[in-house]
């Protein structure tokens, strides 16, 4: 163990990373009800005039389900999708021996219209 004399602070241990920061305007989608991240992109929408929806793996249904809300629901003729991405991401394996994984992933840019 060594202690930094003037703070009392161990030096050998691995300090905290901070985790890459999110933008406001970006809402990761997961497991709640499409509902629920609808509501949240409305927010966004009125507030900052952009909202940008981001999902991977089985969450993708999930996204679209989303915008379809917002679409048919919530502002039928005030939403404008301004760019669709569709991308992979490499896992790493999840125990040692197996391949790396593939996982789909998409952002959808939302706009007032």
């Amino acid at each position: 163990m060594v202690w930094k004399e003037a703070t009392g602070v161990r030096t050998d241990m691995a300090q905290p990373t901070e985790a890459p920061r999110i933008p406001t305007n970006v809402i990761l989608i997961g497991k709640k009800s499409p509902l629920v991240y609808a509501v949240a992109a409305l927010m966004q929408i009125t507030s900052g005039n952009e909202a940008v929806i981001r999902a991977r793996g089985r969450a993708i249904s999930t996204a679209v389900d989303t915008v379809e809300i917002l679409k048919r629901r919530f502002l039928p003729t005030g939403l404008v999708i301004k760019e669709i991405k569709i991308g992979t991401e490499v896992l790493p394996a999840r125990e040692e021996g197996f391949r790396d994984r593939n996982v789909s992933t998409i952002e959808i840019t939302l706009t007032k219209a």
